[in-house]
């Protein structure tokens, strides 16, 4: 799995970040403080750092002259600051990219991929698996193949489920139970409605491949292989 250092005084980002990248195979170490990033740096070894430039204590681009006395880890500087001269400096000062915000997470993963594999730090990163739908929790939206699937929430439940369990059988009873949004009381046969709309609309996408099947006297299982 590849090692992130986030250095980001914003917890709500951090926090998105976080959940998008661990989707990608990615685990995220988050330092609010320069400090804390600066001292996490000696207690482990990171793949790439993501540094935000606007920090309490110490501004970015003093951080980034910190962090190469100690790593020729790569960085990424995340920022709101969309001065020229902040992204020329940063770069000058041994920074690999620089993103300004907002931007989309799909982006940042891709940036990642590419200066991970220039640098070599991770050969085999194009043979990691790769999750052909993303959650968001959240906004209760499912992205496959750069398209948001238009699930009301029912949906949405049931398809989490499947996910959450992906490549496994889940039973019809256990879909109905464990929703929020499918009434105890109704019968076990509106899951098998629900799963046909969610199937026509992942048709709708891709259909030469049925990602939801069923399995005779059980019930479903999204196979993401």
């Amino acid at each position: 799995m590849i090692k992130i250092l986030l250095i980001e005084d914003d917890p709500e980002l951090a926090l998105i970040l976080s959940n998008y990248l661990k989707q990608h195979e990615m685990s995220v170490t988050w330092a609010e403080e320069p400090y804390m990033g600066l001292s996490l740096l000696t207690q482990d070894k990171f793949d790439l750092i993501i540094l935000d430039l606007t920090l309490p204590d110490m501004d970015g681009l003093e951080l980034i002259l910190k962090i190469r006395e100690e790593t020729p880890t790569p960085i990424i500087i995340s920022s709101a600051r969309d001065d020229l001269m902040d992204k020329i400096i940063g770069l000058e000062r041994g920074a690999d990219d620089y993103m300004p915000k907002p931007y989309d997470p799909r982006e940042l993963v891709s940036r990642i991929k590419t200066i991970l594999r220039r640098t070599t730090k991770i050969e085999t990163i194009d043979n990691l698996p790769q999750d052909k739908f993303i959650l968001n929790d959240t906004t209760r939206e499912v992205l496959f193949k750069d398209n948001v699937l238009e699930l009301t929430a029912a949906e949405y439940d049931l398809f989490s489920i499947l996910h959450k369990h992906k490549n496994t059988s889940v039973s019809r009873e256990q879909l109905q139970y464990d929703s929020e949004h499918i009434s105890d009381s109704s019968s076990v046969k509106n899951v098998d409605v629900i799963i046909s709309r969610i199937r026509s609309k992942i048709g709708q996408i891709d259909r030469d491949k049925t990602y939801i099947k069923q399995i005779r006297g059980v019930g479903y299982m999204l196979v993401d292989k």
